[in-house]
């Protein structure tokens, strides 16, 4: 992606581009897990990792959301509580998605490339609605949030990694 996602300047400054940073934060978690998919087609020993390091990324990202951004938005934008609460049942899906997914890599056995398939398949499937649901109802009220603290990590969960 080449440009940095951490903010810089006043509360203000950090706060102004909150939701474009979502959707940076997407962008890298859909490449990443397009990645992990056709990785599967060739596994090696990092893949493994990989797919773990992902898991626990996604999982932060929901995470933070949670703690961060929703609560936030839930309290200067009432009206989106509805959405907010779609989108908090949405992540308890993906992490039990991402509990499988852990559990199918948790031993030294040989990888269950067809289970681990179908459970990253599942989870294509489902991030890509959930994420274009919360980028087209929440980034217009992250980007008009102003003069509160925190920084995108903070109510993101994480940055997107730059190149």
């Amino acid at each position: 992606m080449g440009r940095t996602l951490h903010p810089t300047g006043s509360p203000t400054d950090r706060l102004a581009a909150v939701g474009n940073q979502m959707i940076e934060i997407h962008l890298w978690l859909r490449a990443e897990l397009a990645r992990l998919r056709a990785d599967l087609d060739t596994p090696s020993r990092d893949l493994r990792a990989h797919c773990l390091t992902f898991c626990a990324a996604l999982g932060r990202h929901h995470t933070g959301e949670d703690a961060g951004a929703f609560r936030l938005l839930a309290d200067e934008v009432p009206e989106l509580r509805p959405v907010l609460a779609n989108l908090v049942a949405d992540h308890d899906v993906v992490a039990g998605i991402l509990g499988r997914v852990e559990e199918l890599l948790a031993d030294d056995r040989p990888l269950p490339t067809a289970q681990v398939r179908a459970e990253l398949d599942g989870l294509a499937a489902l991030l890509e609605s959930h994420f274009r649901y919360e980028e087209k109802r929440l980034v217009s009220a992250l980007n008009a949030l102003t003069g509160r603290p925190g920084t995108a990590e903070q109510l993101l969960g994480l940055t997107a990694p730059t190149d």
